[in-house]
């Protein structure tokens, strides 16, 4: 009698541990196990924090399968280099500081600079840096002024169309076009000067396809899905010239205010070393 109870009790004890241990889990990660290596888990929330909402079944799937593959695979590693490699190997006190410290440098910096950098650009420093660094911007593939569209090839405006693009002033063009709805896709840049490179993309091909280009001529491509793209070039400037001013711009004004970048951050780094001799900080021994 004295056995059967015994036995009872560690029955009682055995059930409400494992039932304990659910409980712990459960409050722990009260959530569904998608992958296992070893004893990592990889829980739904985890892949769930990769997908964003609202796309495809497929495409979720794809790429939830891309994360667990992924984490299995390095849970794999880190497994194995466990156990191989000896204690000193797997020692990474020193890599991990030093990262910390040129990761915090970093964020200052950043937080220093973004308090004081002035991202104004004057038209008159735009044209003072191009003036000094003209040989920087030479052409290396042709710009141009163009109107492009996308129409059916069928369409009975097709004709009237090109002729409208070939004779239209600038800025004219667009509000024309309105009324023609067999045409999609329409822009008028007779006014601004383009890369060849993006009037390709618009065109559905590539830079080769088109060259080469000649102001007051039309260029025609497929677009593949029954329409044709056509484009007329109002102006064109071979590889090798000298831009004018406006089309560098948006690169100039890029260069310029990376220079502030970098005179705030060494002139930061300067300061601070400056100070820590000066308060005896810095010591050279």
């Amino acid at each position: 009698m004295r056995r059967l109870e015994t036995a009872v009790l560690v029955s009682l004890l055995s059930a409400l541990c494992l039932s304990s241990c659910k409980l712990w889990n459960s409050i722990l990660h009260d959530e569904e196990v998608v992958a296992k290596v070893g004893n990592n888990m990889l829980y739904r929330s985890d892949v769930l924090k990769v997908v964003p909402p609202g796309i495809p079944e497929e495409d979720s799937l794809h790429l939830a399968m891309q994360y667990i593959n992924s984490w299995a695979s390095d849970m794999v590693y880190l497994e194995i280099a466990e156990k191989e490699l000896s204690k000193e190997q797997k020692d990474v006190s020193k890599e991990l500081e030093t990262y910390r410290r040129s990761l915090l440098k970093y964020r200052y910096e950043q937080l220093y600079v973004n308090e004081r950098l002035d991202t104004a650009v004057t038209a008159a420093e735009v044209e003072d840096y191009f003036r000094q660094h003209e040989e920087d911007f030479r052409l290396q593939r042709p710009i141009v002024r163009a109107r492009w569209m996308k129409i059916l090839p069928e369409s009975p405006d097709y004709e009237t169309l090109k002729d409208l693009m070939s004779s239209a002033e600038e800025g004219v063009w667009d509000v024309d076009m309105a009324a023609y709805p067999s045409a999609d896709r329409f822009r008028d840049c007779s006014g601004t000067w383009v890369d060849s490179e993006m009037l390709a993309r618009e065109m559905d091909t590539d830079l080769q396809a088109l060259l080469p280009l000649r102001p007051g001529g039309f260029i025609e491509t497929p677009a593949g899905d029954g329409r044709r793209n056509v484009a007329y070039i109002v102006a064109v400037m071979d590889a090798g010239g000298i831009p004018p001013v406006e089309f560098c711009t948006q690169r100039i004004e890029d260069i310029i205010i990376s220079s502030r970048k970098h005179h705030l951050t060494s002139s930061l780094e300067q300061e601070l070393l400056k100070d820590a001799r000066d308060k005896g900080k810095f010591v050279i021994y």
